[in-house]
């Protein structure tokens, strides 16, 4: 399994995702699971994905193919990041129906992927991309979209970070979000890869690889845990009856009121 996110605030967005894979606990492998695509001063593009590696693989392939050779249809020539979106859709639908009916319409091929970035004059955007090939936007009431093992950062992001929140404050959240994952989950592992996009600059840098031993990644794992603990101790003290079996006005089994059953059996 794995877990990427991508986070839109006003001001940019921020990409991170795990890299690991497994086919069980005793074959696990490092795979970077996040591409950029862009044409400095007119459009970057960022895309991750989770799910099936291969059908992954097969889609990022069939994108730089076409970039390669030109097509008249590729990521680099779209007008919008929708008509961006609606492509990319189409390479994993067409690769995810592929793979199963070659292997006799076995499930399991199926993979999703998270697609952000900004077009010379447009605002940059974030979509949320399924194997069916339809997408799902950001808006200011939902900025960020998780893929893969997401339950475990879920909570963090939806009570931390609201669209007009800063880029350091995503990249934050983002990061205690991999945090909690990571310790609950042996599925998602280091290294990570990040991208920080900033509003308006159409470009970018090389995806940042931030391995367990990074140091600020040990500072938030530290300030993570001390923090939680201090909060938990900071919570008032639990009311005494939340932690007996009856409330506080309700009675106690001696002065219960005898039950019609045990009363005809005494009036017998």
């Amino acid at each position: 399994m794995t877990y990427c996110v991508g986070v839109h605030v006003e001001d940019g967005l921020v990409f991170v995702s795990d890299t690991r894979t497994n086919a069980g606990i005793d074959h696990i492998s490092t795979f970077r699971k996040i591409n950029f695509y862009q044409i400095e001063g007119d459009r970057i593009l960022i895309l991750q994905t989770a799910g099936n590696l291969a059908t992954s693989q097969s889609v990022f392939a069939k994108i730089q193919q076409d970039i390669t050779e030109g097509a008249e249809r590729n990521l680099l020539n779209t007008s919008t990041m929708h008509q961006a979106a609606l492509m990319v859709g189409e390479y994993a639908r067409e690769v995810t129906r592929h793979a199963q009916s070659v292997a006799d319409k076995v499930k399991g091929f199926t993979s999703s992927f998270i697609l952000g970035g900004q077009i010379k004059n447009q605002e940059p955007e974030l979509y949320q991309i399924y194997t069916e090939g339809n997408s799902i936007h950001s808006t200011p009431d939902t900025h960020f979209f998780q893929i893969g093992e997401v339950k475990y950062g879920k909570p963090i992001l939806d009570r931390s970070l609201t669209f007009e929140s800063s880029i350091e404050a995503a990249l934050k959240a983002a990061l205690i979000s991999f945090d909690s994952t990571i310790r609950s989950n042996l599925s998602v592992g280091f290294p990570l890869d990040l991208i920080v996009y900033h509003k308006g600059s159409l470009s970018i840098n090389e995806p940042l690889r931030i391995d367990r031993d990074d140091e600020y990644i040990s500072q938030i794992r530290v300030i993570w845990n001390e923090g939680l603990k201090k909060i938990l101790d900071e919570v008032p003290h639990v009311p005494e009856h939340y932690s007996t079996s009856q409330s506080p006005d309700k009675p106690t089994p001696s002065q219960s009121k005898t039950s019609p059953a045990s009363a005809k059996k005494t009036k017998a």
